[in-house]
Formats: C-alpha cells, sequence, structure tokens
C-alpha cells in the first residue's frame, strides 16, 4: 500500500494535461450531465419499465472486495481499501455504489456492452501493473480497437462527456447477457420496439384532428372547370368548420360526405401482446414482478435466470481487471450478496429466525442486525451455540437441564435430545433422575 506522499507523487488521472482557466467553474446545465439518456425507441414506457426494474434489482445486491479461505474459496474478511469504497460507498463524486450499478446496467441494456473505468489510480496504469482505484465510472464504448477501446466518459472536471483512449486490460468491458434477445437487431426486443414505435405512428395519426373525408359531387370533375368548382366547394367547407364555434357546415341536398377515419381492425395488438409474452419468458420476467405481487418461487426463478447472469457478468470482470494475479493467488475477490430476510414475511422471521441459532448458523446479534435490531450487549449474544441446550464449559457435551419436578415435566425429554448426551452423564441422570 503506498504511502500519501507516494500517491500524491506519483498519482493518475484519466483527464490529466487539460489547462482550465483560473476561477473557471465548469459549465452550467439545466439537466444532469453524467444522466444515462437511452437511444430513441428504448424509451418507451414498456420497455423503460422492464429496464429500470431489472436494473433496480440487480443493484439491489451489494458488491465487494474481499478475501477468501485459500483453502476452501469461502468468505474470509472485507478488504477495506479504495476499491471496496468506490464498491459499497462511492464510486465518484456524483453516484452511490448503486447508483452506480444500476447506471451500468441501464447502459448495457441500451448498448449491449459497457465500460467501466477507472478514473483517479494512485500511479500511472501504464507504468505500473499495481495501483489503488480511487474512482470509476460508466462509458459507452464508440470505438473497438484491438489493445484498446475509445469511450465516450463524462469528465467530472469539465463538466462534459468526452471521448478518450483506454486500454482494455484497464477498463472491465462487460458484454449483455441477453444480447441475442434485446441487443440483436432482429432480437425480440427490437422487434417489440419497431411495433411499438407503428402503434404510437397509428395512434398520433388517428388523433391527429383531421377528418379525412371524401365529398360526392352531383356532377363529374374530369373537365379543369369542373375541378376547380369542387376544389372551391371543398375550401368552402373547410371554411365553414373552421369559422364555425361548434364546428358545423351545411351542404347540398345532392352531395354525399363519406368519412374514411373509422377505425380499421388489423392485428398489430395482437402481435405487440404476442411478442411482449415472448420477451417476458426469455428474460425470466413475468407481469406480476414488475408489479411487485409475484410469489415466492416466481421471484426465486427471476433472481436465478435474470439477476444472477447479469451480476456475475459485472462481477467476474471486475476481478478480472481490477485485482492483480498476485491478488487473485492471494485470496483476494469481488463477490456480491443479496440479503436473504429480504422477501420473508415477518410472520415467518421468528421461526426461521430460531432454526438459524438454534443449529449454531448464525448468532442472536446476528439475527437482530438482519431484522433492524441494535446489538446486545450481552456476550452470550456473540456465541455460536444451541440454546436449548444447557452448555457447561467444564462438561464433555452439552446436557439438558433436568430441574425437580413432576414426572409429566421429566418425560417431555425427546428422543433427539437424549441422543446429544454423553454415555458417562446419561449413566448418572438415569441413577439420579432428579439431579442435572
Amino acid at each position: 500500500m503506498p504511502t500519501f506522499f507516494e500517491r500524491l507523487q506519483h498519482s493518475w488521472n484519466a483527464f490529466r494535461g487539460r489547462d482550465r482557466p483560473s476561477g473557471y467553474t465548469g459549465p452550467a446545465s439545466y439537466y444532469r450531465p453524467d444522466q444515462i439518456r437511452l437511444r430513441v425507441g428504448n424509451d418507451r414506457s414498456l420497455i423503460t419499465a422492464i429496464y429500470n426494474r431489472i436494473a433496480m434489482d440487480v443493484a439491489s445486491n451489494r458488491i465487494e472486495h474481499v478475501k477468501l479461505d485459500l483453502e476452501n474459496g469461502r468468505y474470509k474478511e472485507r478488504v477495506n481499501d479504495s476499491l471496496n469504497n468506490c464498491l459499497t460507498l462511492e464510486p465518484n463524486i456524483d453516484q452511490t455504489s448503486r447508483a452506480f450499478i444500476q447506471d451500468a446496467v441501464l447502459s448495457l441494456f441500451d448498448d449491449g456492452c459497457v465500460a467501466i473505468v477507472p478514473t483517479d489510480t494512485s500511479v500511472d496504469p501504464s507504468k505500473s501493473t499495481s495501483y489503488d482505484i480511487m474512482s470509476m465510472r460508466i462509458a459507452k464504448i464508440v470505438q473497438w480497437r484491438p489493445q484498446s477501446v475509445v469511450v465516450s466518459i463524462y469528465n467530472e472536471q469539465t463538466g462534459q462527456k468526452e471521448e478518450i483512449e483506454v486500454s482494455k486490460h484497464l477498463a472491465a468491458i462487460v458484454q449483455n447477457p441477453f444480447y441475442m434477445v434485446m441487443n440483436e437487431p432482429n432480437s425480440t426486443l427490437q422487434r417489440l420496439i419497431r411495433k411499438l414505435n407503428i402503434l404510437d405512428a397509428v395512434d398520433e395519426q388517428t388523433n391527429s384532428g383531421r377528418l379525412d373525408l371524401i365529398i360526392q359531387l352531383p356532377y363529374t370533375v374530369k373537365s379543369p372547370t369542373r375541378k376547380k368548382q369542387a376544389d372551391e366547394r371543398r375550401k368552402d367547407i373547410e371554411m365553414q368548420l373552421v369559422g364555425s364555434k361548434y364546428g358545423i357546415a351545411y351542404m347540398d341536398a345532392t352531395e354525399k360526405i363519406t368519412q374514411l377515419n373509422r377505425p380499421v381492425e388489423n392485428n398489430l395488438l395482437n402481435q405487440i401482446e404476442y411478442l411482449m409474452n415472448m420477451l417476458y419468458s426469455q428474460l425470466g420476467v413475468t407481469p406480476e414482478i414488475l408489479n411487485g405481487t409475484a410469489s415466492e418461487d416466481a421471484m426465486i426463478n427471476y433472481t436465478t435466470r435474470t439477476v444472477e447472469p447479469i451480476l456475475s457478468a459485472i462481477v467476474e470482470e471486475m476481478k478480472r481487471k481490477f485485482l492483480t494475479k498476485t491478488a487473485r493467488t492471494q485470496g483476494h475477490s469481488i463477490i456480491y450478496s443479496s440479503e436473504p430476510f429480504k422477501l420473508v414475511p415477518a410472520s415467518k422471521i421468528a421461526d426461521i429466525a430460531e432454526k438459524f441459532v438454534g443449529n449454531e448458523v448464525l448468532t442472536p446479534n446476528e439475527v437482530r442486525s438482519v431484522i433492524g435490531f441494535k446489538p446486545s450487549d450481552d456476550p452470550k449474544a456473540d456465541e455460536l451455540r444451541n440454546r436449548r441446550l444447557n452448555q457447561d464449559d467444564t462438561s464433555e457435551g452439552a446436557v439438558p437441564a433436568i430441574q425437580n419436578g413432576s414426572e409429566k415435566e421429566e418425560k417431555q425429554l425427546s428422543e433427539d435430545t437424549i441422543a446429544q448426551i454423553p454415555i458417562s452423564k446419561l449413566n448418572r441422570l438415569l441413577e439420579s433422575p432428579n439431579t442435572a
């Protein structure tokens, strides 16, 4: 870990070398300049709802820089460094960690591929392979090159998006796991977007205020004179409708008007419903998930088929690019985790907590933190032990406390509990059943 003076001497920024005038504070804007803007077509209400729902669920998982057990590959401890600060708290000056991941997923869906670029590091990455990441941002890839990519990224120093070239070894380039379903030109999602655009165009045309009338005159209009007379008659009816307060016009008894803008039956809505159901099935999303009424089995299926592949793609690419080979050999890794009790109703939490504590999986304080209570000061609340048995530190094992009482209370000792008692103590209990 470099010292403060070494960081100050060797620190590197992706936008270094761009001078600013004295007292310059950057351009002003009425909207947030670093906010993602979905491309035209993807901003339809249905598509945006699906994008946003999945992005929020992915961002609800916690991504951390941790150290694993080298022997079994299990979680050992959290690494409190600048990279973990970016993943759990503040990746840059404008975003929290949750907003950062949500931005990454939305960009991933919109473009099919996204780059996570470290913008501030302790040393220049081109001069050293070992450095600390101080901040990072989401960037759109605009050009692909053999060893690098050109990205459009927001520069927080100038307040504008700029194009810079970044090495592929420095940026985490994440590919959308659902690229064939969402981003291919003839994929299900793109076909659905085109159908929605057609539906919007038809709806705008229907409600544009046009009358679409055909006037049948009592004479033929083949000659130029009759055509001129027909145009004058048409303009006269238009002026009557425009000039009338209630849009009323009169016509001759021999004239006939036919209206054309009657609704025409087509299968456009049926095609949209078919593509919508197909998209839901391919993404593992249901309408109940979007409106929040999905069952537990549906949420498990959604988490496994939809959320997990996206999280794995992001985490594995971060682990590959942001951790050196030496760090991975020493057990460093980037993992994601979710709250196991987030979807559990309150009526079942007590039963689940009893099973976790009774089977020595969680301590009481860990359970209290899950349900939102502060930890207890009792030292026993941090011990992994079965509270159903009387723990004796000097004994060979856990022995249930048998107090003096009626025969009915003594018979309540279950067979499972008796099976856990050592043979030597079981003999003493049998010889003297009224003593502990």
